[in-house]
């Protein structure tokens, strides 16, 4: 699977952006999605996740109560919604996947875990 992101840009603090990532290829519905971020200088981290159905999603701390992912796996997308930016929200987003056809939701925010990547997209948070 190839996964394209879009949606990123420069925005003030407070402001709220949507990203989007899609993928391309068949049986989207077994694929976990991920979001990963990297700032400048530091380690990328995972931000959130879903589960193949979108029945379990997964956000870390930082972005809790303001970053909300769905999916709509009848176009092959999965979007991000951030609100509420902090400068410190800066970084180049990154959506990854891994395939788990299990019947049972999977979840995992753990980068091992995730074998496809896509090539960023850029989100700059003045204050």
């Amino acid at each position: 699977v190839q996964l394209v992101e879009s949606g990123g840009g420069l925005l003030q603090s407070g402001g709220s952006l949507r990203l989007s990532c899609a993928a391309s290829g068949d049986s989207f519905e077994d694929y976990v999605v991920g979001w990963f971020r990297q700032a400048p200088g530091k380690e990328r981290e995972g931000v959130s996740c879903i589960s193949q159905r979108g029945e379990n999603t997964y956000y870390s701390d930082a972005v809790k109560g303001r970053f909300t992912v769905r999916r709509d796996n009848s176009k092959n997308l999965v979007y991000l919604q951030m609100n509420n930016l902090k400068p410190e929200d800066t970084a180049v987003y990154y959506c990854a996947s891994y395939v788990d056809a299990a019947p049972s939701p999977s979840l995992s925010i753990l980068e091992d875990e995730y074998d496809y990547w896509g090539q960023g997209t850029q989100v700059t948070v003045s204050s």
